[in-house]
């Protein structure tokens, strides 16, 4: 027999055997479930994630840019990629062709946020920083600091509003909105000092709602006169959405229990811009609520340095974030916490600077020196930062 036959004979009875048995089960065929690791951040992409941040600041917040300097070295990087973050969430309005895709855009760092505390951020320079500086933090303190999830998300909810530009229904509102962006924007730069204080917190309250009603006003003209909207890579965008020409519909973002008892009419203003009847009226009082809540900072400042308590109670005591039950081992006093957190207040100076110009030009918002970055802010910070006064 030759030894090609008897290599086949075996090989017969195998398929005769299996021919004669039943049929295999047949595997499924499925995709895998397991995730890629994703390496850790590398020295260059934190790097070029710091050079972006700073140039989008430098660019399009000039103030928060500047007032960098009185931040701690070690929570800088925190400072620079939050106040970052909330450049990048208040020019989606103005980057995206509709109200949908900017949802879009929010929810997307919506679903960010637990990858940044997990610094697993996604490839965007702002989560790289973000991630970074916190990842340090915890490292820092062996982990007993952190960003608070809850406020980081409140930052984003808030931007919503700006989305559509519904209207504030009262000074109340107004009030709110800046607590869920400026206020937050310092509670949160206090977490990374960290500093955990209710007074600290209280002041930070008060100078973020001065801020955010001041930030308010000053971009009253470019929503209620807003640029074009921007084109798509394929040449549509505004004019697909069926507006003529690019244009975009403004809005006048002021209380409206406001506007009524001062007379103004949004569509008066929109024809007829700081001539409108009333405008000047209610734009005084509002920047006056502003005003108030600096010179409550100034009052419990000078509280403090009597040895006193601040005055009043913090209203927002208790709520997330805002629980001080754990008992301080710190021998510091109120005061000298607010002393060590007293480059997180310094956008209290810009403010009160462009509050005071406001005043001199009539409380007529729509000058275009009121658009543009004060000069004196640098030295009147170091100023205020030295002497520790609002």
């Amino acid at each position: 027999m030759s030894l090609f036959k008897e290599a086949a004979r075996p090989c017969r009875a195998s398929s005769a055997r299996l021919l004669s048995s039943k049929p295999l089960r047949q595997q499924k065929r499925c995709f895998s479930r397991t995730h890629a690791v994703r390496s850790p951040l590398t020295a260059e992409e934190v790097q070029g994630a710091h050079k972006y941040c700073v140039a989008l600041l430098s660019k399009y917040d000039r103030p928060s840019y500047t007032l960098s300097s009185f931040i701690p070295p070690h929570a800088r990087s925190f400072y620079l990629a939050l106040r970052a973050l909330n450049v990048s969430l208040s020019l989606i309005p103005e980057t995206t062709s509709s109200p949908t895709i900017g949802l879009m855009r929010l929810q997307f760092w919506r679903d960010s946020v637990a990858k940044i505390l997990a610094g697993n951020p996604p490839k965007e320079p702002v989560a790289i920083l973000l991630s970074s500086a916190i990842s340090e933090l915890h490292q820092r303190t062996e982990g007993q600091a952190r960003i608070s999830k809850g406020w980081l998300t409140r930052l984003i909810n808030a931007r919503e509003q700006t989305l559509t530009n519904d209207p504030y229904t009262n000074i109340a509102a107004l009030e709110s909105y800046a607590e869920s962006t400026y206020s937050t924007l310092m509670y949160l730069t206090l977490q990374a000092l960290p500093m955990t204080s209710v007074t600290a917190d209280h002041v930070a309250s008060h100078i973020g709602k001065a801020v955010g009603i001041a930030a308010v006003l000053r971009g009253l003209p470019l929503v209620a006169f807003p640029a074009p909207q921007p084109q798509s890579p394929t040449g549509g965008g505004s004019a697909s959405l069926g507006l003529s020409g690019g244009a975009r519909q403004g809005a006048v973002m002021l209380p409206l229990d406001i506007m009524a008892k001062a007379g103004v009419k949004e569509e008066e203003v929109l024809r007829r811009g700081a001539e409108a009847e009333g405008l000047r009226d209610a734009v005084f009082e509002v920047a006056t609520r502003a005003s108030d809540h600096l010179i409550t900072v100034e009052q419990m400042l000078s509280n403090l340095r009597e040895g006193k308590d601040v005055g009043h109670d913090f209203e927002h005591e208790g709520e997330e974030g805002h629980e001080y039950d754990a008992p301080s081992h710190s021998r510091d006093s109120p005061l000298d916490e607010v002393n060590r957190a007293f480059g997180v207040f310094m956008p209290a100076i810009g403010t009160r600077l462009w509050l005071d110009r406001l005043q001199e030009h009539d409380f007529d918002v729509f000058r275009p020196e009121l658009l543009r970055s004060d000069w004196r802010l640098p030295w009147k910070a170091y100023w205020a930062f030295r002497q520790k006064t609002i």
